[in-house]
């Protein structure tokens, strides 16, 4: 039974293998080409947090390949009528594949033990595979091949950066973060990287201008995600030369693109003019999210288009 619940668990190959068949299944959606891969087959969205790239693409990917989805919010009881061992055979009993969307990632790796379908984290505190993952087939479109390139990362670094951290040692694209102190990845992340993508080039850096020189991509996400409302101030105070604006741009190489998961603060981690400019790629990023998870959806399932 294979999960989605980190990039530790996908191979190089296996990535590779997951983007060529999305990179197939855009091509054909663009042709106007909608071909029911999946048929009968049905998806269980089970949701704690608020959502909507992840919801819409999740469920748009799915129509696109004959399946069916059903979405969950708080109403199914997770974790309070019942023990998660019933909950997570039951719910896998009635379905194909479930994409789970929680707090702490103790909750899905605990759900996806006792499951007997795949497991596809749609986003936890400590890990948004398929975010990283559409995020480095998008910087293929722009700049293939991708290895020996370089991306940046600037901010805080969360689960969206952990997640490209893995992406890009898998694929040898090298990582670069710039985060203010005490908002770098911890000693245990750093070990897991060391032991399971040894291969990974990393640098951490405080400064956004030494993480952006050389990269392809300059990526950031907001100061202060759902949950840590309490921090708001504290964080736009440590976070204050750490927005990418035009300046830090320029000083990437020519054709460098701005990356952003989405929602983003204007005028706090991103200025307007970089995202709303020409750097931006924020729009065919977040499109792209679809079309890695149909591709993700049909592997996982063992279906090829």
């Amino acid at each position: 039974m294979r999960h989605v619940l980190t990039l530790f668990e996908l191979s190089s190959e296996e990535i590779g293998e997951v983007f060529a068949l999305s990179h197939e299944l855009k091509r054909d959606l663009a042709a106007g080409i909608r071909e029911p891969h999946l048929p009968g087959r049905v998806m269980a969205m089970l949701f704690e947090k608020q959502s909507l790239r992840t919801r819409v693409s999740f469920e748009t990917a799915m129509a696109h390949l004959g399946g069916n989805t059903l979405f969950l919010g708080q109403d199914v009881g997770w974790g309070k009528r019942e023990s998660t061992a019933d909950f997570a055979q039951v719910l896998s009993s009635y379905v194909d594949i479930i994409v789970c969307r929680t707090t702490a990632h103790s909750r899905i790796e605990e759900l996806a033990k006792y499951c007997n379908c795949p497991v596809i984290n749609g986003l936890t505190d400590s890990a948004h595979p398929c975010q990283a993952l559409a995020d480095l087939f998008t910087l293929e479109e722009i700049h293939a091949p991708l290895k020996g390139k370089k991306l940046a990362f600037i901010g805080d670094s969360n689960n969206v950066a952990r997640s490209l951290a893995v992406c890009c040692g898998k694929l040898g694209v090298e990582f670069a973060v710039a985060s203010p102190k005490g908002y770098t990845f911890d000693a245990e992340f750093l070990a897991e990287l060391k032991r399971e993508v040894p291969e990974l080039v990393l640098t951490q850096t405080a400064d956004p201008r030494e993480a952006v020189s050389g990269a392809i991509g300059v990526y950031t996400d907001v100061w202060t995600s759902m949950g840590q409302e309490a921090e708001a101030e504290e964080r736009k105070l440590a976070f204050k030369d750490y927005q990418v604006d035009v300046a830090l741009m320029e000083a990437a190489p020519e054709g460098a693109v701005f990356l952003h998961c989405l929602p983003a603060k204007r005028g706090e981690e991103v200025a307007a003019d970089v995202i709303d400019g020409h750097y931006s790629a924020v729009i065919p990023q977040a499109a792209n999210r679809m079309h890695v998870q149909k591709g993700l959806i049909a592997w996982l399932l063992g279906e090829r288009a």
